[in-house]
């Protein structure tokens, strides 16, 4: 059980999980046998394999302040939302990592070079449409005018009230929101960090996987134990990500066929970790 405990390090480190291989406990074929008795048909096929702007969406947003907690803002040039405001962002192409997207993004919408720093958040929609958001720190660049308008956006601005901008649409609000908490953080204004920066880790995989750390603390010795499955050889517990279903509920699925239809209660804290490569598509946390 040593390798586990270093596993885990190397979690909160936001390093590369080191297995020798994709173990899955819990496939897709395994989550359509277990509702096959009740007349589900498969809803994606068992094979499923992630394929960027064909079988799933990779979305990269970026929340980036200056020196005046000013949030960086691009104007639209498409014709369903021209004219309005948003945060640099959009697809993420075939064979880009996410940071790479993050930085085209932002240099194609406001003229500015990116580096990203640390990884916000994660959104998902079923299990085929994911959203990263990110910060990060402008490097270069210069910010795009009216005269620089092309297909990409019409302009950009730091922009301090974003009550007077006609937005594109409100989903943002809590991003930024959630960023300026975070940049409060690393200008020690705030007294409780929630984590160091945590970039994606670069690893290649070929599937969608939801890795997972389920821990207890035993009454006997306070002392906190986690799950391992012992399928092949110890490592934890791993399965497939439903491309149909949310990630809540490919989790919630797992955990009925570990424990049962009686799941012990219990509280999801989020997300530890995130390894994707533009090599491959992969997703695990």
């Amino acid at each position: 059980m040593d390798g586990i405990q270093e596993q885990l390090r190397l979690l909160m480190d936001g390093r590369p999980y080191e297995e020798q291989h994709d173990f899955c406990d819990f496939s897709l074929a395994d989550q359509y046998e277990a509702v096959a008795a009740k007349g589900v048909a498969p809803a994606a096929p068992v094979d499923f394999e992630p394929r960027v702007q064909k079988s799933i969406v990779y979305i990269v947003a970026a929340v980036i302040f200056n020196e005046n907690g000013e949030v960086l803002m691009m104007q639209e040039a498409k014709s369903s939302c021209a004219g309005q405001w948003y945060l640099p962002a959009g697809k993420m192409e075939a064979g880009e990592d996410i940071t790479e997207a993050a930085a085209r993004e932002v240099l194609e919408e406001t003229g500015l070079e990116f580096q990203c720093t640390t990884l916000l958040l994660v959104e998902s929609a079923s299990g085929s449409w994911y959203r990263f958001v990110v910060t990060g720190t402008v490097t270069g660049g210069r910010l795009k005018t009216p005269a620089d308008a092309d297909s990409e956006s019409l302009q950009a601005k730091w922009v301090d009230d974003l009550s007077i901008m006609s937005l594109r649409c409100n989903d943002i609000l809590p991003h930024i929101e959630r960023g300026k908490l975070y940049n409060s953080m690393l200008t020690r204004s705030l007294p409780e960090p929630w984590h160091a920066p945590l970039l994606p880790a670069l690893r290649p995989h070929n599937k969608l996987l939801l890795r997972t750390v389920i821990l207890i603390r035993k009454k006997t010795n306070n002392r906190m134990n986690v799950l391992v499955s012992e399928k092949t050889e110890a490592h934890l517990p791993v399965c497939d990500i439903n491309p149909m279903r949310s990630i809540h509920s490919t989790l919630k699925k797992f955990l009925t066929e570990i424990f049962g239809a009686d799941i012990p209660q219990h509280k999801l804290h989020g997300l530890l970790s995130l390894e994707h490569s533009g090599l491959s598509c992969y997703y695990r946390s």
